[in-house]
């Protein structure tokens, strides 16, 4: 009967090539949207990796930069250095905003002020080379379409590109560009110059900070209002031997901050962040699952309806109903292989074009494929039953 299933198939090769190939597109939809989930989770743990920090040391009841805002002193630093256990710190910010490349052209992009050579600077480059100013210089993630040497403005200044990294992304795939730290905190939490000279205004017209008496005072105030002390995060190496669990217990004790070791910041961005998104997809799976039962049902069931003839000369001579059923499952999972081998290679081909990273795992083509082939099967129910319906007597009638 495997021979007989063939040749059935070769008989209307056309209408069973087409249809693969549109279930296929369908199973490479569902591939590729699986892997999206997967690149979101990978982009997670790569924002993590990449962080070089064992633990994250944010604003008191707050879940971190990637999450919310927090913002800490800068100077909370130098408490954390010497706590025990702690290896290295830096401060860090991170701000995800629209950057202007220098086509003109904007594309956001996640800002991230850094110190040079500490935790969240870029761990490696493909080009070029790292920061070594305070000023005015820039490291880029490929996936912000820029070359060295290009200069790209980011609010009132512009910063010269000197290296290039790749796989720094945030947690929703915006490519990082990594500044040195103090024209970072410029960018996030200073003012406009027209904001900044209406406060100044503001300011010296309020008799508490311009008093007669007491010299000095509006300076001090205008000038505190047009420096920036704050950071989102500290980032935190631990000295080898010691439980992350503890020192961020200590930290939490002594310098009232939140603290999170990797495991949590895990949590938060792949149990919480992420959730949502998870969810939708899971959802667009199950719809595309339906679709592809209902093609292969329906195309299964029009070409046993088309040699109903057949089978009944089939039964007339003496075929069991097993061996008609087989014929009929055959071809169920004749379709879904081929669908299934279309699917995989348009997944293949179209992940690389997506503007969010797809990660395409073996596992999931596995599983894949097997609920390809389970799909099938159930559909092929169906037609088995209205083929095993078929009268005898229908070959002679």
């Amino acid at each position: 009967m495997i021979s007989l299933a063939g040749r059935d198939i070769l008989h209307g090769w056309g209408k069973f090539a087409l249809t693969g190939l549109g279930l296929g597109l369908l199973i490479g939809v569902t591939l590729t949207m699986a892997g999206v989930y997967r690149g979101m989770v990978d982009d997670a743990q790569a924002l993590l990796t990449h962080s070089q920090a064992d633990l994250w040391v944010v604003q008191k009841d707050t879940q971190g930069p990637y999450a919310e805002s927090s913002s800490i002193k800068d100077d909370v630093v130098r408490s954390v250095r010497v706590m025990p256990g702690v290896a290295q710190a830096a401060n860090v910010t991170y701000l995800t905003m629209q950057v202007q490349r220098p086509s003109g052209i904007d594309a956001r992009t996640m800002v991230v002020g850094v110190e040079p050579g500490k935790p969240g600077a870029p761990g490696y480059l493909v080009a070029g080379r790292q920061l070594t100013r305070d000023h005015y210089e820039a490291v880029a993630d490929i996936k912000t379409g820029l070359k060295l040497g290009d200069v790209v403005r980011v609010r009132r200044h512009g910063y010269t590109v000197v290296g290039l990294t790749r796989r720094m992304v945030s947690s929703g795939g915006d490519p990082m560009l990594f500044v040195p730290l103090k024209d970072a905190q410029e960018a996030q939490f200073l003012k406009d110059n027209d904001t900044i000279v209406n406060d100044r205004t503001r300011t010296a017209a309020n008799p508490a900070f311009n008093r007669p008496g007491v010299p000095g005072l509006l300076d001090a105030v205008q000038a505190l209002q047009t420096s920036s002390h704050n950071v989102n995060a500290v980032l935190v190496q631990l000295q080898p031997g010691w439980r992350a669990d503890d020192v961020a217990d200590a930290l939490k004790r002594w310098k009232h901050v939140q603290v999170y070791t990797r495991a949590d910041m895990e949590d938060i961005l792949v149990a919480k962040l992420i959730a949502t998104a998870a969810r939708q997809i899971g959802m667009f799976l199950a719809i595309l699952a339906v679709v592809s039962a209902a093609i292969v049902a329906f195309i299964i069931y029009t070409m046993t309806l088309g040699k109903i003839r057949e089978i009944a000369v089939l039964k007339l001579i003496g075929t069991r109903n097993t061996t008609i059923a087989g014929m009929i499952l055959q071809q169920a999972m004749g379709l879904g292989l081929i669908g299934f081998m279309v699917g995989k290679i348009a997944a293949t081909v179209w992940a690389p074009i997506f503007p969010k990273y797809v990660l395409l795992m073996p596992r999931d083509a596995v599983t894949g494929l097997l609920a390809t082939l389970l799909i099938c099967a159930l559909a092929s129910l169906l037609s088995i039953q209205v083929a095993l319906k078929v009268d005898p007597a229908e070959a002679i009638g």
